[in-house]
C-alpha cells in the first residue's frame, strides 16, 4: 500500500497510461483516417462506375432514340405504300375482269373463225371435188363434140378449158373459133375470154348458168359464131 501512494509510482503509471492511452488514440485516429481514405476511394470508384454506366445508358439511348426514329419512318413509309397500293387494286381488278372478257371475246371469235374456214374448206374441197367430175365428163364428151360440131377441147393452166371450133367459115375450114371456159369458186361456168367477140356470149353464159345444160350452150356458141 506504501509503494501505491508512492507519487512517484502514481505518476510513473499516469505517464504509461497517457502514453497507452496516446498510442491508442494515435492508433485509433491512423485507422479512422485510412477507413475515410479506403472510403473516399469506394466512393470516388463507385461514382466513377456510375458515371461510365449513365455515359453509356446514353449513348444506347441515343443510338436506340435513333434506330426507333428510323424504324417509324419506315414503317410510315410502308403505310403508305400500302395505302396507295390498296387503292390501286379495284382499278387493277377491273383492269383483269376487262382483260379476261376480252381473252374470251377473242377465243370466241377464233373459234368462229375456226369454224367458219373448216366449212369453208369443206366447201371448196366439195367444189373441186364437183368441178373435177363436171371436167372430166366434158373431157368424156370431147370425141362427140368433136366428131358432130368440129369442136376441139383442149384443157389450159388454171382448171381451165379452151373450146376451139372450126368448119365454121366454108372459106376457110381450118379457121379457129374460140373462147375459154372455167368453173367459178361458187361451181357456175364462167366464160373468160372469146375469139372473136360475141354480142350475145354474156346471155348465152347467164342461160347456162340456169339451165345447166352445156350441150345447148356449146350448140348455141357455135351458132353465134356461124352467124
Amino acid at each position: 500500500m506504501a509503494c501505491i501512494q508512492d507519487p512517484d509510482v502514481v505518476e510513473h503509471f499516469s505517464s504509461k497510461l497517457e502514453e497507452i492511452r496516446s498510442k491508442l488514440l494515435s492508433q485509433a485516429v491512423g485507422e479512422m483516417i485510412d477507413t475515410e481514405e479506403e472510403l473516399r476511394q469506394a466512393h470516388k470508384q463507385f461514382f466513377k462506375s456510375v458515371k461510365d454506366t449513365c455515359s453509356k445508358k446514353c449513348k444506347e439511348d441515343e443510338t436506340m432514340f435513333e434506330t426507333f426514329q428510323i424504324y417509324r419512318r419506315d414503317l410510315e413509309h410502308i403505310r403508305a405504300l400500302t395505302k396507295e397500293k390498296r387503292g390501286s387494286i379495284p382499278d387493277t381488278l377491273s383492269e383483269l375482269e376487262e382483260k379476261e372478257i376480252q381473252k374470251e371475246t377473242m377465243i370466241r371469235n377464233i373459234n368462229r373463225l375456226k369454224e367458219g374456214q373448216a366449212k369453208k374448206r369443206e366447201l371448196i374441197i366439195s367444189q373441186n371435188k364437183a368441178n373435177k367430175a363436171r371436167l372430166k365428163n366434158l373431157n368424156k364428151a370431147k370425141q362427140v363434140f368433136q366428131d358432130w360440131l368440129g369442136l376441139e377441147i383442149r384443157k389450159i393452166h388454171g382448171e381451165k378449158l379452151q373450146f376451139v371450133f372450126r368448119n365454121i367459115n366454108h372459106k376457110d375450114p381450118e379457121g379457129a373459133y374460140t373462147f375459154i371456159l372455167r368453173i367459178n369458186e361458187e361451181g357456175s361456168y364462167e366464160v373468160v375470154s372469146c375469139d372473136p367477140p360475141l354480142e350475145n356470149m354474156g346471155l348465152l353464159e347467164r342461160r347456162l348458168q340456169e339451165t345447166k345444160n352445156f350441150s345447148a350452150f356449146l350448140a348455141n356458141v357455135r351458132k353465134e359464131f356461124s352467124s
